[in-house]
């Protein structure tokens, strides 16, 4: 009876997923910027070592595979979490409209925070960083279009459950 009572709605889940992923891509850009940077400026300092130098270089030009996977990993795991948060809620199909004028609404945020992303992947300081982060950058393209069929399918799931409960 416990996990009945702490049940939470979707449509939160589908603004945790627009901002979880906003904040990831924009915080990834900008700590890729700044280790390429320090990379630029450890390959040219005579003080550090060879193999300090190939070390790093090494580790930088891993970054992007690991953190596009990352990338990856993340939004499958936020829709597979939001679809098994849906699974706990029932709802009764007459909020379904409402819930879908709601949906129509987080998609067009979620098309905010894809604009936010490209604005600062386009910008001249980061486009180079942005072109080596393309996951990230296509999961941020395709933002809006993420959210819309994942809160429809999540609508689908709420309303199926009411329906066997019945």
């Amino acid at each position: 009876m416990g996990i009945k009572m702490n049940k939470r709605g979707s449509i939160l889940d589908l603004i945790f997923i627009g901002v979880t992923l906003l904040v990831f891509s924009m915080t990834v850009l900008i700590v890729f910027k700044i280790s390429s940077s320090i990379n630029t400026e450890f390959q040219v300092n005579d003080d550090i070592p060879d193999s300090g130098k190939n070390a790093f270089d090494s580790i930088n030009g891993m970054n992007p595979g690991v953190i596009n996977n990352m990338a990856l990993i993340l939004a499958v795991g936020l829709a597979i979490a939001a679809f098994v948060l849906a699974s706990l809620v029932r709802v009764h199909p007459v909020f379904l409209v409402f819930y879908l004028l709601i949906l129509v609404s987080i998609i067009f945020v979620s098309g905010i925070f894809s604009n936010i992303y490209l604005e600062m992947a386009n910008n001249p300081s980061f486009i180079v960083e942005a072109g080596q982060l393309n996951f990230i950058t296509k999961i941020m393209h395709v933002l809006p279009f993420f959210v819309g069929i994942f809160g429809s399918l999540l609508a689908i799931v709420m309303y199926k459950n009411w329906r066997d409960e019945q």
